[in-house]
């Protein structure tokens, strides 16, 4: 199980300062690390692909300290192990963050399914078989309680999470209207099932939502807060349900925006609206993973991944990605 010691040395991005307003390639700093040996019950993990997801921007402040390694999730190879449950040669997702190599007692990574198929890119455990697919599955069965015959509504519909509620909300027997911000994005959205599409950077947003569905939303799938909102709140129906998912339209502002205040279509509308993290459900991770893999298998769920290449090109994909310029997952492969 154990193979002879090899020197490794790890490449990391770290946090040089917090973030103030939109990220910017000087807060990020390349290091390197000689890791030691391993010691029993450790894996030695090298990366093969990483994930910029919208998250990292508020919880960077919240999590971070200046100079620690960047946050994230990869999926890794098992180079050395003293572990049983991680063999040489096996993969898992790690949370170790920007960073090449690491070294995992096994409390940190998650073996990938063991019914993988050898045709689905092992990228998807960053994405739809991963985290984003998990929040889209339970924000979208467990927060929104959608029902089939009602009217889902998503924005940040091309991205990791909104395309896949999007084509949650298709399987479960719903309409689906997206948002997103290009043309390009749209043409991507009707292709995996959308059934209305509008471009939130060219329209009136109350006429657009009123035209993709003149008699308003069952549910609506939060991935973007600021304005978006506010006019989405004042299309619920009687009894809807607001899943709070993101706000990667408030994340850069350094000074809080003051908007409508949301008391009173709430009340009279009797809306439900609940804020989350994927997280609440982690022990249930197993019956999501199997469930959006089956979907993948069957063909009922599409995936796009924007692929970024090379490690060192990390930041400038985080930042992109927070300007919406990745259509589906943003992944970067470590070569």
């Amino acid at each position: 199980m154990a193979s002879q010691y090899r020197m490794v040395l790890a490449r990391s991005w770290n946090l040089v300062k917090h973030f103030e307003g939109a990220p910017k390639l000087s807060d990020f700093k390349l290091n390197e690390l000689q890791l030691p040996k391993i010691q029993n019950g450790e894996v030695l993990l090298e990366a093969e692909y990483f994930s910029v997801d919208p998250y990292m921007r508020p919880y960077s402040k919240r999590y971070m300290k200046e100079g620690d390694i960047m946050i994230g999730s990869q999926v890794a190879r098992v180079l050395e192990s003293k572990n049983l449950s991680f063999p040489v040669g096996s993969y898992a997702v790690s949370n170790a963050g920007w960073t090449t190599h690491s070294i995992s007692n096994g409390k940190n990574i998650t073996p990938l399914l063991a019914n993988w198929p050898d045709n689905i890119p092992k990228s998807l455990a960053l994405g739809t078989i991963g985290m984003p697919g998990l929040t889209a599955y339970f924000g979208l069965r467990e927060i929104c309680c959608a029902k089939k015959g009602e009217i889902v509504l998503v924005n940040g519909a091309a991205g990791a999470v909104g395309s896949l509620v999007g084509q949650i909300g298709k399987i479960m027997g719903c309409k689906v209207v997206g948002s997103a911000g290009s043309d390009d994005k749209l043409k991507y959205l009707k292709e995996i099932g959308f059934d209305e599409v509008f471009n939130y950077k060219t329209v009136n947003l109350e006429e657009a939502m009123r035209k993709a569905s003149p008699d308003g939303y069952d549910c609506f799938f939060d991935n973007v807060g600021g304005e978006f909102t506010d006019v989405a709140i004042l299309q619920m129906r009687k009894y809807g349900r607001i899943a709070i998912c993101g706000a990667i339209a408030l994340y850069n502002d350094i000074v809080p925006r003051k908007g409508p205040y949301i008391h009173m279509p709430a009340i009279y509308q009797e809306l439900r609206l609940e804020g989350f993290v994927v997280q609440r459900w982690l022990n249930r991770y197993s019956e999501g993973l199997e469930k959006l893999l089956q979907w993948v298998v069957e063909g009922k769920l599409k995936y796009h991944e924007h692929i970024t290449h090379g490690f060192d090109n990390m930041p400038s994909a985080f930042i992109g990605m927070l300007k919406g310029e990745n259509v589906g997952k943003a992944i970067i492969t470590a070569k």
